[in-house]
């Protein structure tokens, strides 16, 4: 991949998805995973600390980035309660079996996925009747001046932020797969520009 994806880019990524309105956002969504939990898009493992222990019974943490892995390998050192297991492989890729998972949880992924409805057909697949997937990502603006910044920016911001999508229409893609959501927030995030700040957080369910 290189060495500004391997090296530099975790580290950008780490950063900017660790500021306070984003910790926050994660903070809506993380604590409700119960169950096995397959969570698409681990990354530098910034979600590690805001699971529930006493609700998780196993985290898949599907990674490709082995600089990613390696970054979050170091919030691991400490002993956590946690039983987590890393899965090497992207999101249109989950090695998992057919209705295995309680809980899917996307936060800031979705916008990386190059095939993000195969993911999504993936995540759909390997969720339990019953199970939920929680969401907390950000992507098309309801307003048609950010968007058209999003849409000008986007092709530059794709290849500069890991294949970071600005305008992916999060909930139209979760319910053309399958899902049906059933509740959901959406809004701009404080103190973050507009364009990268349209957050949709939500849980969906396999629709009936």
């Amino acid at each position: 991949m290189g060495f500004y994806h391997e090296r530099i880019l975790p580290r950008l990524i780490d950063t900017a998805c660790s500021t306070k309105p984003v910790m926050e956002a994660r903070k809506q969504v993380v604590p409700l995973c119960y169950g096995n939990v397959l969570e698409v898009g681990a990354g530098s493992g910034i979600n590690f600390s805001l699971y529930e222990p006493s609700r998780i019974t196993k985290i898949w943490a599907l990674e490709p980035s082995q600089g990613m892995r390696r970054f979050a390998n170091k919030r691991l050192i400490e002993p956590m309660p946690l039983e987590i297991q890393w899965l090497d492989l992207p999101g249109e890729q989950v090695p998992l079996p057919d209705g295995s998972v309680d809980t899917v949880l996307l936060t800031y992924t979705l916008c990386t996925i190059g095939d993000s409805q195969k993911a999504l057909q993936q995540m759909l697949r390997v969720l339990k009747p019953g199970g939920q997937l929680l969401y907390c990502e950000h992507g098309l603006a309801p307003d048609s001046a950010v968007r058209r910044i999003q849409n000008f920016l986007n092709p530059v911001w794709k290849r500069l932020a890991g294949g970071c999508h600005l305008n992916r229409p999060i909930q139209d893609c979760i319910q053309e797969v399958g899902f049906e959501i059933v509740s959901s927030e959406c809004r701009y995030l404080q103190k973050l520009p507009r364009f990268t700040g349209f957050t949709y957080c939500g849980k969906a369910v396999k629709r009936n």
